[in-house]
This record gives structure tokens, C-alpha cells and sequence, in this order.
């Protein structure tokens, strides 16, 4: 990496993310002189931002890009790999010397890896999917993917011709055959379901309310919320109560963050400082 370089997060809102405190503090141990930042700014800004970038007096060598902002960076950019192509979605980019800007899709592979961690096997399994954002998208494609695919997932989104959007963009560069839109929360038969997906904003705010009847939940179900402050929405409590598996989106924030940083430096980050960067973020979520 180069000394005195930038790196951030492009994204509007930013609100309290907590991207700072993983980038942060790897920074810190591994004594590199740089500085993860926050760059929050709206979809209009954004093309004289990347023409910035491509200077050579630019000092930002790094991005991350979140909401609402993963799909529309991508004409900024000069390249893609495989899988962001794939996702048609970016969540890293990497600026390499010569100014080049390559993007990459770090969600997908983090929410896989914490799936791995939580030991559930998606082969054959029936998923059901809430949203049909950036996230979903990453989710979606990483999970059609893999060689043990679900048997089925379902996905619904209270604006039908977004999440039908986002099916059919997927389906133009990989198999989606098992993927089904449907036009009601209960058409995603979550009574049937083993992995139950919330991949929008609700639960975020105390005050939202529970976008899944308790009827539906059971106790084989795995239900995976991707919010992680409150770091048990109604949902996960819901859920819990019935007797289902419950995980919030952290862990998944922290491996894609992990991943992120490795095209970065190109290099792997060693066990410890990985456990360093967790203990940090854990403590900003929960114990600020």
C-alpha cells in the first residue's frame, strides 16, 4: 500500500457506519500509514468524484461502496471481476498505480462465509428471500453460484417490478432457474422454507414493525436478518421465540470487510489481526 494513502466509503446516507473502525483498526496494527474515511455524497456527485479518482495526484487507493450506489458505480469503473460482473453489483474498488479502477463484490462471498461458519449446507434447501436491493442481489447470485445450490428460493420485495428486474438482469449472465418471484410475503411459504433472508432496511429503527407474520415462523428454520444494529430486530426475536435459529448481518459485514481489505493489500490478513478487527467491531456495535 502507499504511505499516506486514503481509503473510505462511498455511500449516502452513512449515518454511524462502522466500516471506519474494521479498515481502522488493520491500519493501525500492521503500522501502514493510512486512513479509512467516510464519503458520504448522492448519485449526482458521483461522476466528478470517480474523475477525481483517476488523477495521478488522487491519494485514495480504495473504496467501498454501500447504498444506495453498488450498481450505478459500475459505468465509473474500467473493469470488473468475475463475480461482480456476474452480480452486475460493486461493493470494493480497487485503485491500482496507474489510476485504474477495478471492481469487486465482497458480499456475496462474505455472506457465504458466514453461512459456512453458522454450518448451514444451502444444497437443496428452499430459501426465502425479503428485498431486492444490492444486497439481495449479492446474496442471490452467490447462492445460484455455488455448486450446492438451494433447491428453490423465492424472493419478494414490496416493489414487484424492482425485484423482477433484478431476476431477470441476474438471468441474463447466470442460472436462475431456481429463483421464483413471488407477489405476497406468504407466497414465499416460509412455513416451508429452512433459510428465511431479510435483506431490507426494516428492523433498523425500534419503531419498525415486523414484516413477517409469527404464524409463519417454526422451529427448522434458519432465519438470517442482514441488519445487525439493533443486533436482535423483531424478527430475530420473533423468530427466537419460536424455536428458529437466529444470526444477524455482522458477521457478514465483517467478512465482506476482510475480503475488501485483502484486495487492497493483496495480500491475506493473518488470524490474529482478523480476530483483532472483529473484538474492535463487535465492541463499536454493542458495547460504544
Amino acid at each position: 500500500m502507499t504511505l499516506r494513502s486514503t481509503y473510505g466509503l462511498v455511500g449516502y446516507p452513512l449515518g454511524h457506519s462502522l466500516s471506519p473502525v474494521i479498515h481502522n483498526t488493520a491500519f493501525q496494527a500492521l503500522r501502514v500509514d493510512a486512513e479509512y474515511c467516510l464519503f458520504p455524497m448522492k448519485q449526482e456527485e458521483l461522476g466528478d468524484f470517480f474523475s477525481e479518482l483517476k488523477k495521478p495526484d488522487s491519494h485514495i487507493f480504495g473504496l467501498n461502496v454501500t447504498v444506495p450506489h453498488k450498481e450505478v458505480v459500475i459505468p465509473f469503473l474500467d473493469s470488473l471481476d468475475g463475480f461482480a460482473q456476474k452480480a452486475g453489483a460493486v461493493n470494493t474498488v480497487v485503485i491500482d498505480a496507474k489510476r485504474r479502477l477495478k471492481g469487486f463484490n465482497t458480499d456475496g462471498p462474505g455472506f457465504l462465509a458466514h453461512l459456512l461458519e453458522e454450518g448451514f449446507v444451502p444444497s437443496g434447501k428452499r430459501v426465502a428471500i425479503l428485498g431486492a436491493g444490492g444486497a439481495a442481489r449479492a446474496v442471490v447470485a452467490s447462492l445460484c453460484l455455488i455448486s450446492e445450490r438451494p433447491g428453490s428460493i423465492l424472493i419478494y420485495d414490496i416493489d414487484r417490478e424492482k425485484v423482477v428486474s433484478l431476476v431477470r438482469d441476474l438471468g441474463t449472465r447466470i442460472d436462475v432457474s431456481c429463483v421464483k418471484v413471488v407477489n405476497t410475503i406468504d407466497e414465499l411459504n416460509i412455513e416451508l422454507a429452512d433459510l428465511l433472508i431479510n435483506a431490507t432496511p426494516v428492523g433498523l429503527k425500534v419503531s419498525d414493525p415486523c414484516l413477517v407474520s409469527e404464524e409463519l415462523l417454526h422451529s427448522h428454520l434458519m432465519v438470517y436478518d442482514l441488519v445487525y444494529n439493533p443486533g436482535e430486530t423483531k424478527l430475530l426475536k420473533l423468530a427466537k421465540a419460536k424455536g428458529a435459529r437466529t444470526v444477524n448481518g455482522l458477521k457478514m459485514l465483517f467478512y465482506q470487510a476482510v475480503l475488501a481489505f485483502e484486495h487492497w493489500a493483496e495480500m491475506q490478513l493473518a488470524e490474529p489481526l482478523k480476530k483483532k478487527m472483529w473484538d474492535e467491531l463487535y465492541k463499536a456495535c454493542y458495547k460504544g
